[in-house]
C-alpha cells in the first residue's frame, strides 16, 4: 500500500512486469540478427552459421508490425546471401541452398505475421463487445449515491475476459441505498444470463419493496423461476451466493416524504407512529445520530456469501450472519425468512464487499487471503483508494497469479475524519 501511495506500483501490480517483458521480446529479432553477424565474423570461413539469420523473421512474426516482419526478413536474408558470396569458402550450390532457405522462412513469416495481426484484430474486436456488455450489464455506480461515497472494481481472472459470474449493484431507493453483490456459479454465457437476470430483478425489488427481505425473497423467486426453465443437470446446480446491504435513510429523510398529517387525524400516541412498520428505528442515544444528515446503521441479508468487512478507526471486522442462509436458487433444500442482521454504521466508516476471488486467493504456500486482517490498521480517504489497496494487496499476496474473477463494492459513511 505504501508502494502504491509513492508511485512505484500501480494497482495492477504484476502488469508492468509483463510490459517489461514484452518490450525486450520486441527486441529479439535484432538480437539475432547481431548474434548471427558476430558468429560469422567469429568462426572460421569455412564454418557457416545461418541459424541466426532464419530465427529472425520467425521472432519478428511474432513480435513486431507487419512492416517490421518484411523489414527483418529482407535483412536476414540479405545478410546470408552478403556471407555466402563475400566470406564463406562453402560451395556455391550450399550458398544458395541457404539463400532459399532464408528467403522461404522470410515469407513464411511474413504470413504468420499476417495471421497474427488478423486475429489480433478479431481478439481485439470480441473483447471490445465483451467490455460494452459489461458495461451494460455492470454500469459503473455514481461516486457519490444518497449522501454516501462509493465505488465498484470488476477484475477478471484472465485479461481475455471481460465478463464472468460475478456482480455488483448500488441503488439509491425511498428507503435508503441498496447495495448488491455476488456470485453466480459458473462461467460463459449461462452465468452472463443470471447476472442480468438477478441485478435486474433488483434494481425493480430495491425500489419497491420495503423490506431488505423482501428484496432477497424477490431474488430468490426470479432465480427459481429461471432454473425452472432449464434443461438436464442445469436445473438441479443453478444457484447464487450473494450479500445484500441496506443504508437506510435518516428520520429527517424519511419524515419529509410523507404528508404532513392533519390534526384531527393525528395519532394519540406518537411513539405508535414512530414504530409503524416501514419506519426508521427510533434513534439511540450516544450512537452517533445526532448527524441527521447521516444513516448511522447497516442492514445485512447474507445469502451464503462472504461475510462484508466493516472498517472504523484503524479496526476492520468481519460482519458474519448470526443465522447462516442457503444462496439464492436453493429454496427446494430447504425455506426461511431472511434475517436481517443490524449494525453500526458511524460516521468514517467504510464498508468493504467482495466474492471470493479475493477471499479465496492464495500465496505460494496456500494461504488464503484474509481482508479483515490484511486491511486492520488502516485508513482510506476514500472507497476509490480503499480498492485500490486491496487490489494491490492481493497481487502481492498471490505473486500476481488471479485463478477466479472478482467484484469489489466499497461504500463510505463519510465524515472529517480520517478512517
Amino acid at each position: 500500500m505504501r508502494e502504491r501511495e509513492a508511485g512505484t506500483k500501480s494497482a495492477n501490480g504484476y502488469e508492468d512486469d509483463v510490459g517489461r517483458l514484452w518490450s525486450l521480446a520486441r527486441q529479439l529479432p535484432a538480437v539475432l540478427f547481431v548474434l548471427g553477424v558476430v558468429l560469422e565474423m567469429a568462426t572460421p570461413r569455412d564454418v557457416t552459421v545461418s541459424a541466426p539469420f532464419a530465427a529472425a523473421p520467425l521472432a519478428a512474426a511474432a513480435f513486431l508490425s507487419l512492416r517490421g516482419t518484411v523489414v527483418t526478413g529482407i535483412v536476414s536474408s540479405a545478410a546470408t546471401i552478403l556471407f555466402a558470396v563475400f566470406h564463406d569458402t562453402g560451395s556455391a550450390i550450399e550458398a544458395e541452398a541457404r539463400a532459399v532457405t532464408s528467403l522461404t522462412v522470410s515469407a513464411l513469416a511474413v504470413g504468420v505475421n499476417y495471421v497474427l495481426l488478423r486475429s489480433g484484430s478479431r481478439l481485439a474486436s470480441a473483447r471490445g463487445i465483451a467490455e460494452a456488455v459489461q458495461l451494460a450489464v455492470l454500469p459503473t455506480p455514481p461516486s457519490r449515491i444518497g449522501g454516501l461515497a462509493v465505488a465498484a472494481r470488476y477484475r477478471a481472472a484472465q485479461a481475455e475476459a471481460r465478463i464472468g459470474g460475478d456482480f455488483y449493484a448500488a441503488e439509491e431507493t425511498p428507503h435508503g441505498v441498496r447495495l448488491l453483490l455476488g456470485d453466480v456459479r459458473g462461467k460463459g454465457l449461462d452465468a452472463v444470463s443470471a447476472v442480468v437476470l438477478l441485478v435486474g430483478t433488483f434494481r425493480e425489488a430495491a425500489e419497491q419493496e420495503e423490506s431488505l427481505s423482501g428484496v432477497a425473497a424477490r431474488l430468490d423467486r426470479a432465480l427459481d423461476r429461471e432454473g425452472r426453465r432449464q434443461l438436464g443437470t442445469a436445473q438441479l446446480e443453478g444457484f447464487s451466493t450473494a450479500v445484500l446491504v441496506e443504508v437506510p435513510n435518516p428520520p429527517s429523510h424519511a419524515s419529509a416524504r410523507e404528508d404532513p398529517p392533519s390534526h384531527a387525524s393525528a395519532p394519540e400516541n406518537p411513539a405508535a407512529h414512530a414504530s409503524a412498520p416501514g419506519k426508521s428505528p427510533p434513534q439511540r442515544a450516544g450512537d452517533g445520530s445526532a448527524d441527521s444528515d447521516s444513516p448511522t446503521v447497516v442492514r445485512i441479508v447474507n445469502r451464503g456469501h462472504p461475510a462484508p468487512v466493516l472498517l472504523h478507526r484503524g479496526r476492520a471486522s468481519l460482519l458474519e450472519p448470526h443465522l447462516p442462509a442457503l444462496p439464492f436458487g436453493m429454496s427446494d433444500l430447504g425455506g426461511w425468512p431472511d434475517h436481517e442482521e443490524e449494525v453500526p454504521f458511524p460516521p468514517g466508516a467504510r464498508l468493504l464487499l467482495y466474492t471470493d476471488g479475493l477471499s479465496e486467493a492464495r500465496n505460494s504456500d496456500g494461504v488464503f487471503y484474509d481482508p479483515a486482517e490484511r486491511l486492520a490498521r488502516s485508513y482510506f480517504a476514500h472507497p476509490e483508494e480503499l480498492l485500490e489497496a486491496v487490489l494491490i494487496d492481493v497481487a502481492a499476496h498471490t505473486g500476481g497469479r488471479s485463478v477466479d474473477d472478482m467484484a469489489l463494492l466499497a461504500v463510505a459513511h463519510e465524515s472529517h475524519s480520517r478512517s
